[in-house]
């Protein structure tokens, strides 16, 4: 039974479909939740459903393009498990610490199949990604210059790709990640001189690394990003030290977390990329096509857990208060990148429907109003004991969190 045909007539968020449920009780791994709380030992945790991923990536290589590569941007969530289940589904994993390089290199993934983002990145990180083989993504020309000292010390010769920040952005994103003044990135206006400079220092360069943005859910908008993505690495492959490699051109693809929000046209998107494809068949036809996604692939494979701890009422609002908060859920609580506060789907996952139900807020342990995991919502009446589920929790959650805010345990997690 779905959770739309047990909560009949409720307004339940679409995300509130994807876990089966039985006598009223979220499944999770093809177990009642009451069973995988006692089976975890205590609340609050993390559970990520491995036939939900694996639908996902099944789902994406049945609507793109056939040869296109898919990678796994790891800071969606870098729990080892996880990564290393990804690992036997994906063609590649990006990773953007040392920390997550270790996690990556501790998997079955081909190292020539990992590579290394991000700004900022320590000489022992750079040392360490030299060493491994792994493709560095170039973020400056500084880091260039250290990269190419890291692997003259080793006596090796660095892979590498360009990060370019390019002149346009991706429309409708929730974040940015290039156009304009950027962290991240080469300006479009500066790749020529650095790729001359590439062949000076002996590089191995494989291709152009182009991400403009993330969380977006606009096919067309994700569509003119990749096109655009694609014409300016053809315009800037014949100034190359070697023949294009790579190309990666980064994700975006968003998924719906409040009312309103219409879940990614992706057939509308497959065939914009096949139409990509096509073209750098033709052009480049030894070009890997890359896009690196992250929150697409995990997002609604995850669940947050907490349990009631006390049914508290202040001038008549009934206020359910948890052993979990902000600092294992940062993004939940509204306070990691929104500006104006809306709820996750939030449900009483061991009484979905429930009988009698009403609007509650849902709050945490922690001494502060910013810790608030749901605001007025309808749901079933709870009482101490419950469990409180937040859905739409496999992407940007514990590891995204202030987890040391007031010093409270930490939150597990479990892949199921």
């Amino acid at each position: 039974m779905s959770a739309a045909t047990a909560a009949t007539a409720l307004p339940v968020h679409a995300a509130m479909d994807q876990f089966a449920l039985h006598d009223d009780c979220l499944q999770l791994g093809a177990q009642p939740l009451t069973r995988l709380a006692q089976r975890v030992g205590r609340t609050p945790f993390y559970a990520y459903e491995r036939a939900q991923i694996e639908r996902r990536v099944a789902l994406l290589r049945a609507t793109l393009p056939a040869g296109l590569q898919l990678h796994y941007a790891m800071k969606a969530n870098p729990m080892p498990a996880l990564v290393n289940m990804m690992a036997g589904l994906v063609d590649g994993i990006d990773v953007a610490s040392g920390g997550e390089l270790k996690t990556a290199l501790d998997t079955d993934m081909p190292v020539a199949r990992i590579s290394f983002a991000g700004p900022g990145k320590t000489d022992a990180e750079l040392a360490c990604a030299v060493a491994a083989g792994v493709v560095i993504n170039l973020e400056s020309e500084a880091e260039m210059e250290r990269v190419a000292v890291a692997g003259a010390r080793q006596g090796l010769t660095p892979r590498v790709a360009l990060r370019i920040n390019p002149d346009f952005e991706l429309k409708h994103a929730g974040m940015k990640m290039g156009g304009g003044a950027r962290q991240f990135g080469v300006d479009q206006q500066r790749v020529p001189a650095m790729l001359s400079r590439l062949g000076q220092l002996g590089l191995d360069f494989l291709g152009f690394h182009i991400f403009c943005g993330s969380q977006n859910l606009s096919a067309a908008a994700i569509a003119e990003a990749q096109a655009r993505s694609v014409e300016l690495a053809l315009s800037l492959a014949p100034q190359a030290p070697s023949p294009l490699r790579l190309l990666n051109i980064g994700g975006g693809f968003g998924v719906p977390y409040f009312p309103g929000e219409r879940a990614l046209d992706l057939a509308a998107l497959g065939r914009s990329m096949a139409a990509q494809m096509a073209l750098l068949r033709l052009a480049s036809p030894e070009t890997r096509l890359v896009v690196e996604l992250g929150r697409y692939l995990v997002a609604e494979a995850g669940v947050y857990v907490c349990r009631v701890l006390e049914r508290k009422i202040s001038r008549g609002q009934v206020f359910l208060v948890t052993d979990g908060g902000l600092h294992h859920h940062l993004a939940a609580s509204g306070n990691f990148g929104q500006t104006i506060r809306k709820n996750y789907p939030v449900a009483i996952g061991n009484r979905i429907a429930g009988g009698a139900r009403e609007t509650v807020s849902v709050v945490g342990p922690l001494c502060t109003p910013l810790d608030l995991l749901a605001e007025r919502m309808e749901m079933a009446r709870a009482d101490a004991g419950d469990l409180v589920v937040v859905y739409q929790s496999g992407a940007y959650g514990l590891s995204a969190s202030p987890g040391a805010f007031l010093s409270h345990p930490a939150a597990l997690e479990v892949l199921v």
